[in-house]
């Protein structure tokens, strides 16, 4: 995983890339690696949207890499990032992908608690369609259940991993951030201010005393 890519962001990229792709970073749909003339961590941007069409006439879709990117979804990052033609498909190039797409989901604000594990849950499942809904929704194509993929009834595409499996690790990622945050500062109590104390009549009268016995010597 690159190591730019945050800690709890990185856990949920390994779950997804392990159902989405269990054979890594070369993968293309259907597993079907043996037909492509070199891996595609080997390749250049501009090679793998070039292949793009190939690959979905060939295999039935253009998904490719851990996280199964659709070619119109990296030419979306390609130019909401300004990807470069030369860019090497590596897998730490993959993981900053797969991080840009898990943000444009919400995980910046799932991750502060601003947005709720089910919606972010449910746009994992609009990104990733081996991922299930948290409930019930109008998929892609009809009246989708939860633990079914949101692009469910379209011949191609189901759910791989069930809605409990993945809330579980939702929570998980989110007490890694907890762990790497750490607890809140202790309340410290403020130091007591010295209240100046009024002088003797003692005090007084021996600082005179020894006034008059300066001026006298």
């Amino acid at each position: 995983m690159d190591k730019t890519v945050p800690k709890p962001a990185a856990m949920l990229l390994d779950f997804i890339g392990s159902k989405e792709a269990p054979r890594g970073y070369d993968t293309v749909y259907a597993n079907r690696m043996d037909r492509m003339p070199k891996p595609l961590t080997s390749m250049t941007m501009k090679e793998i949207l070039d292949q793009g069409k190939w690959r979905a006439k060939t295999f039935g879709s253009s998904a490719c890499g851990r996280y199964q990117f659709m070619d119109a979804t990296l030419r979306d990052l390609a130019t909401e990032l300004n990807l470069k033609a030369e860019d090497r498909f590596t897998p730490d190039y993959q993981d900053r992908l797969g991080l840009h797409l898990l943000r444009r989901r919400g995980y910046d604000k799932w991750i502060k608690g601003a947005l709720s594990d089910a919606e972010f849950m449910l746009n994992i499942s609009k990104e990733w369609a081996s991922f299930p809904l948290p409930y019930a929704v109008k998929g892609g194509s009809r009246t989708v259940s939860r633990g079914q993929s949101f692009y469910a009834g379209d011949g191609l595409n189901k759910a791989l991993v069930s809605a409990e499996a993945v809330e579980k690790t939702l929570v998980v990622a989110r007490v890694e951030q907890t762990v790497i945050a750490g607890p809140p500062p202790p309340d410290i109590e403020p130091l007591p201010v010295p209240v100046p104390q009024p002088a003797t009549n003692g005090g007084l009268f021996a600082a005179l005393a020894n006034l008059l016995k300066r001026i006298s010597a």
